[in-house]
């Protein structure tokens, strides 16, 4: 059986795929930025002294990192209305999308608090730095230096992992994609046209990650 290609299907609906890229990018952003915010407390929090921190930052990131992102985001979806929250499904990817990144970029950001030797942060106090100095320049900007790369990455997947938001009508690019299959069957040209979005997205995000880590350390640390 013969299968005859119609690629003027998502070339003419090439808007349609546009908008939903940038839904993408706007939603897996938001959740990369917050997501960080998460990390580095959740970080702090496991390398607390209080037990109770601890002990929350430990089963926070346990339980994301060894459940689907699916059933935290139907947990999400369906939960929020049970206790009588009613947001939009954006909204909710984003919300699941920021814990989800932040589990997992907690123990990045973790080991390389641990990457930094107790004696600098002494060092610091002892000349004078207040404490927010200390953790601002001796153990975050050092920290996130080291583990930007993998931080990127992380970044990456949680952008690529945005497509499942789909399944609950969030309306980013697999969304727009699904619509107009829909209406078309043009399953295979349109899903190999978001594969091309995707994969364009995914070097996008490396390249803007490479370019800030670079000028942001770069100018940081000429300033110490």
């Amino acid at each position: 059986m013969s299968y005859t290609f119609h690629w003027e299907v998502p070339l003419r609906n090439l808007p349609q795929f546009l908008w939903g890229a940038l839904a993408t990018l706007e939603m897996s952003g938001v959740a990369c930025l917050l997501g960080l915010l998460v990390a580095v407390c959740a970080a702090l929090a496991r390398l607390s002294k209080h037990r109770f921190l601890r002990g929350a930052a430990t089963a926070y990131v346990e339980a994301i990192r060894n459940t689907p992102f699916i059933v935290q985001l139907f947990y999400v979806y369906f939960g929020l209305v049970v206790v009588g929250v009613n947001l939009e499904a954006f909204s909710v990817a984003i919300i699941t999308l920021t814990i989800n990144c932040g589990a997992y970029s907690t123990e990045i950001i973790r080991a390389g608090i641990q990457s930094i030797h107790r004696g600098q942060t002494e060092a610091g106090l002892s000349l004078g730095m207040t404490h927010w100095q200390v953790f601002r320049h001796v153990i975050l900007l050092p920290t996130l230096r080291v583990v930007w790369p993998p931080l990127a990455s992380q970044f990456i997947a949680t952008m690529l992992g945005s497509s499942v938001a789909s399944q609950i009508s969030a309306e980013e690019l697999t969304y727009a994609g699904m619509m107009l299959e829909s209406r078309t069957f043009r399953t295979f040209e349109i899903f190999f046209f978001i594969t091309i979005l995707y994969f364009l997205m995914a070097r996008l995000f490396s390249f803007l990650f490479s370019l800030t880590g670079h000028k942001v350390f770069r100018e940081a640390w000429g300033q110490l």
